[in-house]
């Protein structure tokens, strides 16, 4: 299979966006990357051959201008948070299951023929959380497509780097609790760097036994979400005690959580962590060796480094 020379990246301005664009430039493609706002995308500028579109991908009509002239695509758009509903949420049918249907019409329509969609470890249809059953539904409406469209899923666990909306969310916490309540604290993760996520993508895009599969990505070392909290203090320089919270408490917790802007954990969250996070099998497809947290993490997490943590919102003015 030939490499793609021009690539539609939906969700190319976020935090996997951006190492999934540099990875691919990085091989000479030429990128489309959609964004709602062109100024919240402008670092992606420095990388060669980017395209910058302002553009709605969930209107069918300009889904459908976006694939013109494209030979791939990779689908990165996910939520963490929805308003609640069943089988899920307005806000998870929306970016979970209605953009990748949307996808793969437009993607046929154009006669592109080979699409990444990077999913989540846990997407199950039977999931105690809405989360997991959106993602599921958004899996199906890929491999619907059938022979029609060369497809490959990906499953992360939680994604972890350089400005990560997850160990940076606990820097931000240790840093200004005495203590830390914490709900899932005995959930199991198996997190996955940032960068082997970007490397298997871009290999997803040329490998031909990477189409019709599903691939879980995960990183070399299971945690539980205590023991990733108890790291992160360490790393950063605010060692902090953790309480786990039974579910019932963490539920209660979530509930109030909610009523904020950007809210830090929500009841489904809480649902979520019912179900360990961990790979059922190889942690990375094709014998490839995943970056251990421990030598990266540090760099970021360090009292001295407090830009990913200002990229997460987590900091305010000393």
């Amino acid at each position: 299979m030939n490499t793609p020379s021009k690539i539609l990246v939906v969700g190319g301005s976020g935090f996997v966006g951006t190492a999934v664009a540099s990875r691919l430039t990085r091989d000479g493609a030429r990128l489309v990357v959609p964004t709602r706002r062109r100024e919240r995308a402008r670092h992606l500028l420095t990388l060669p051959a980017i395209e910058l579109v302002e553009a709605d991908v969930f209107d069918p009509p300009t889904l459908a201008r976006l694939m013109d002239g494209v030979d791939a695509v990779v689908s990165l758009v996910g939520v963490l948070h929805s308003r609640p509903g069943a089988p899920w949420g307005p806000d998870f049918a929306r970016a979970h299951v209605e953009l990748p249907t949307r996808l793969v019409t437009a993607a046929q329509a154009a006669g592109v023929r080979r699409l990444v969609h990077v999913s989540a470890l846990g997407a199950d249809a039977a999931g105690p959380s809405e989360y997991q059953r959106s993602k599921a539904a958004g899996e199906a409406a890929i491999r619907a497509a059938g022979t029609g469209l060369a497809w490959t899923i990906l499953r992360p666990s939680v994604i972890f780097g350089p400005g990560d909306s997850f160990l940076n969310l606990f820097a931000g916490l240790v840093k200004r609790f005495p203590l830390l309540p914490l709900g899932g604290a005995t959930a199991r993760f198996q997190p996955v760097f940032v960068g082997d996520v970007a490397d298997v993508v871009a290999a997803s895009l040329v490998r031909p036994d990477a189409v019709g599969q599903t691939f879980e990505l995960a990183g070399p070392r299971v945690y539980t979400l205590r023991e990733l909290v108890e790291y992160v203090g360490r790393v950063s320089g605010h060692p902090c005690p953790v309480i786990p919270l039974p579910e019932s408490l963490a539920m209660f917790q979530a509930t109030l959580l909610e009523c904020l802007p950007g809210p830090l954990m929500s009841r489904d969250n809480v649902r979520s962590m019912r179900a360990d996070n961990v790979a059922a099998g190889v942690a990375q497809p094709w014998g490839r060796v995943p970056t251990p947290l421990e030598a990266v993490a540090p760099a970021y997490l360090g009292t001295a480094n407090k830009r990913a943590r200002l990229a997460a919102g987590l900091l305010r003015r000393d």
